[in-house]
């Protein structure tokens, strides 16, 4: 029997995308390839004999505009952290005009820094806020966005981020702090004149501070399907998607193969994986460049600073993240060298939600700079290098080894989990594990694409990450995939 809309991928976006249209009344089907619908935004006991429910691939939310969260019913609680970052003693509140973080910039020689700061957020913030409006409306022109933008035009979208920050700030921990928000899952020089990190940047400052999902990112994923089960659409997982002709999909479940046509088809799948459905010659695929470490402590390690761990580690706690580490890190890999020392951040989850937990700690680590390319010719050997290097690097900042605060699983082993842009690849169905199935786009287009959501086939729609306003957990790319179907 034909359907309005299938869905290839049942991706947090594709959730997005079911629970609007069958809300407007069209028939959906949503085809999942692995057991349970969520795509990386998924909660998993990955430790044996510990019940620890970790947000194994994507780990914060900055993203979700609040209307779609109302839209659809959804009430996951997004917490917000009291503490931004943490780095080699350098302690920055949330409200980072805190008398706090101002001290702490001082003990760092930084205080003229702290002033900077302040002018900065208060330069970009309220455009970026505004900018943010328009993600679920459709896309704004360059000149719609300059102008809504202003005077932070010229610092978000015309000069190198390293250049912008190099010339406001002195001290170059501070640069580093601001600068990763634009290396994220992004490849680059701070310098790159292609901007591909000041568009990270941008998309990483543009929904306000990061918040985490209580209950973990599984909740969020199952509050969203649960939305559309609820309006009506159909969800099927073990059910892996293997053609897509036109309005004419295929997909393979419990051994046996299946078919069915619709007026559309949304796909959340990235760009290559999209093309080779077709039957297409897949486009080169751009590299992700993250390593994900998921840890479970017994107990938080105490530092050398004699800074509390409950506020080190309740934001983000950063490692070998000067602008020039950063800069250097990015040279060796790019050289095909593991970077030594490797940057990388971590926080803790449960200490603002404690729920994924029976006892003890979880701590993810995000590496930065380490790209696929790195994996390729012998991964595992990679992986153990990158983990002990990030585990010395956080055993030098700690007034005690981390193994001595390291959870054990069921067989005695340190629960430690290291996830390479390889493995993402092989799990999720990500190319290159790009976490953003592609290169990040600006919000705006003068292209003509409504949504930003269109392909060469008006019956084929993108709804993932590899959308216009694609990347991060938002449901944003969802929302307009859906708005464009219905034709608003």
């Amino acid at each position: 029997m034909p359907v309005d809309v299938v869905i290839a991928g049942g991706g947090h976006n594709g959730l997005v995308a079911a629970a609007y249209l069958a809300r407007a009344g069209r028939s959906v089907l949503v085809l999942e390839r692995r057991a349970e619908a969520g795509g990386a935004a998924v909660s998993e006991r990955p430790f044996a004999g510990r019940d620890a429910s970790l947000s194994r691939y994507a780990y914060l939310v900055s993203l979700l505009p609040p209307r779609i969260a109302r839209d659809l019913g959804v009430r996951v609680e997004l917490r917000a952290r009291p503490v931004a970052a943490y780095a080699d003693g350098l302690l920055i509140d949330a409200d980072a005009a805190s008398e706090r973080t101002r001290a702490s910039f001082a003990a760092l020689g930084a205080e003229r820094d702290h002033d900077a700061w302040l002018a900065f957020q208060a330069a970009i913030d309220g455009p970026a806020r505004r900018l943010f409006e328009t993600v679920i409306g459709p896309l704004p022109t360059s000149a719609e966005a300059r102008t809504v933008l202003g005077d932070a035009w010229p610092l978000l979208a015309e000069r190198p981020l390293g250049a912008t920050l190099a010339e406001r700030f002195e001290h170059p921990l501070v640069r580093g702090v601001l600068a990763t928000d634009g290396l994220i899952g992004t490849f680059a020089s701070l310098d790159d004149p292609s901007l591909a990190q000041n568009r990270c940047f941008l998309w990483h400052v543009i929904g306000g501070p990061w918040r985490v999902p209580v209950g973990g990112m599984g909740a969020l994923s199952r509050a969203l399907a649960a939305a559309a089960v609820g309006a009506g659409a159909e969800i099927r997982t073990g059910a892996e998607v293997q053609r897509i002709d036109g309005g004419e999909v295929t997909w393979t479940e419990d051994g046996a193969e299946h078919a069915v046509t619709a007026g559309h088809v949304l796909a959340n799948v990235a760009p290559p994986e999209l093309a080779r459905l077709r039957g297409k010659t897949p486009p080169p695929a751009a590299e992700g460049c993250q390593t994900k470490v998921n840890l479970l402590l017994d107990r938080l390690p105490r530092l050398r600073t004699g800074v509390a761990p409950e506020d080190a580690f309740a934001g983000t706690f950063r490692l070998h993240e000067r602008d020039d580490e950063l800069e250097a890190a990015f040279r060796q890999a790019a050289a095909g060298e593991v970077p030594e020392p490797p940057p990388a951040e971590l926080y803790c989850h449960t200490l603002t939600d404690p729920s994924i937990v029976d006892a003890g700690h979880t701590l993810t680590l995000f590496g930065l700079h380490t790209p696929a390319a790195l994996f390729r010719a012998d991964g595992e050997r990679v992986k153990a290098l990158l983990a002990e290097r990030y585990l010395a690097a956080l055993d030098a900042q700690l007034a005690e080894p981390l193994d001595g605060c390291l959870a054990r699983d069921a067989h005695g082993e340190p629960c430690v989990e290291v996830k390479s842009p390889l493995d993402l690849e092989r799990e999720l169905r990500l190319p290159a594990g790009n976490i953003f199935h592609g290169a990040l786009a600006w919000p705006w287009s003068d292209d003509g694409d409504r949504w930003g959501v269109a392909t060469d086939d008006p019956r084929i729609v993108v709804c993932g990450a590899a959308a216009r306003r694609g990347g991060g957990v938002s449901g944003v790319a969802g929302h307009n995939a859906a708005m464009h179907v219905l034709g608003r």
